[in-house]
C-alpha cells in the first residue's frame, strides 16, 4: 500500500463534493472508511498546494464553522470567500446552515474495492498527484 494512500482517498472523495455544498471532516473520514480520522482529513487537505483543483474549501467542521487559525496563513478567510462565491451563506457568527448545505452522496461508497478501482483508473496512480484531469461530478 502506498504511503499517500490515505491522502489519495481523501482527495478523490473531496473532489466529488458538488458546487454549493459542503462536507465535514468527519463525514469525509467516514466515507473513506477511516472512522475517527477527521483531523487527518484536515491535515491531508492542508498539504494541498494552492491553487488546487481539489475543492478543499468545501470541507468544514462538524459545527458548520470554518476552522479559523493563525497557522492557516489566511486560507481560512480564503475558504470563506470561496464558499460565499458558491452561494453558501454565513450567519453573523460565521456559521453555515449545515442542514441546508450538507452534501449527501447518492450512494454510499463500497468498502476498499471502490477506492482501489478509483485509484487504478485515476491520474493519481499514473501521474504522481497531478490534478489536471480530475473530473468533478
Amino acid at each position: 500500500m502506498e504511503k499517500n494512500y490515505f491522502y489519495q482517498k481523501v482527495y478523490l472523495t473531496v473532489a466529488k463534493i458538488p458546487y454549493g455544498k459542503v462536507a465535514t471532516y468527519g463525514q469525509i473520514a467516514d466515507l473513506i472508511y477511516e472512522y475517527g480520522r477527521a483531523r487527518q482529513v484536515g491535515w491531508a487537505l492542508r498539504r494541498l498546494k494552492l491553487p488546487s483543483n481539489i475543492p478543499w474549501h468545501r470541507v468544514i467542521n462538524s459545527k458548520g464553522l470554518i476552522t479559523m487559525s493563525v497557522s492557516r496563513l489566511g486560507t481560512d478567510w480564503m475558504q470563506k470567500e470561496l464558499l460565499i462565491n458558491e452561494g453558501i451563506n454565513f450567519n453573523t457568527k460565521m456559521k453555515i446552515d449545515i442542514k441546508k448545505c450538507l452534501w449527501e452522496p447518492k450512494e454510499p461508497p463500497k468498502r476498499e474495492k471502490r477506492f482501489l478501482e478509483d485509484l487504478n483508473k485515476s491520474f493519481f496512480y499514473k501521474s504522481k498527484l497531478k490534478y489536471e484531469r480530475l473530473q468533478f461530478e
